[in-house]
């Protein structure tokens, strides 16, 4: 009787171990590129954007990233996240080589959809935020 509660106690033990190393697995990968929640559960609707930095930033590329998420979050609330990605902290971050990203960058994606509205974001963001809002909506609403 002791060798089978034994061997219940194992198995069960195993499961919850094998469970949690999934878990864990999962979670090393977000921690790996820097993120506490993977992107992939995050976004609702399966579109994405991403912004990539550098470490110092400019008023432009600040803006960049606060007309982004400020527009993000009043058309689309938890729908469409933005996950910003510091290029040289993040020199491991896999999505740099996916996208091929050696400079600073504004992707929206959904699937193997991917749309570059770098050049609208900075010619836009910090100058005329509205023009930019309005090409970023643009942008997002044929994807969802």
């Amino acid at each position: 009787m002791k060798q089978l509660v034994a061997i219940v106690t194992l198995l069960l033990v195993t499961g919850i171990f094998t469970a949690n190393a999934q878990c864990c697995s999962k979670k090393k990968q977000c921690d790996a590129i820097g993120k506490t929640v993977c992107d992939d559960e995050k976004s609702e609707s399966g579109v994405k954007a991403y912004y990539f930095h550098a470490s110092r930033r400019c008023a432009t590329c600040e803006a960049v990233e606060t007309v982004t998420k400020e527009t993000l979050k009043e058309n689309y609330g938890e729908k469409v996240v933005l996950t910003s990605i510091n290029r040289e902290k993040e020199k491991g971050n896999p999505l740099l080589k996916k996208y091929k990203v050696s400079g600073q960058t504004l992707l929206v994606v959904k699937g193997d959809k991917v749309v570059n509205l770098t050049n609208d974001a900075f010619l836009y963001a910090r100058t005329s935020p509205s023009i930019f809002k309005k090409k970023l909506k643009s942008t997002i609403d044929p994807l969802l």
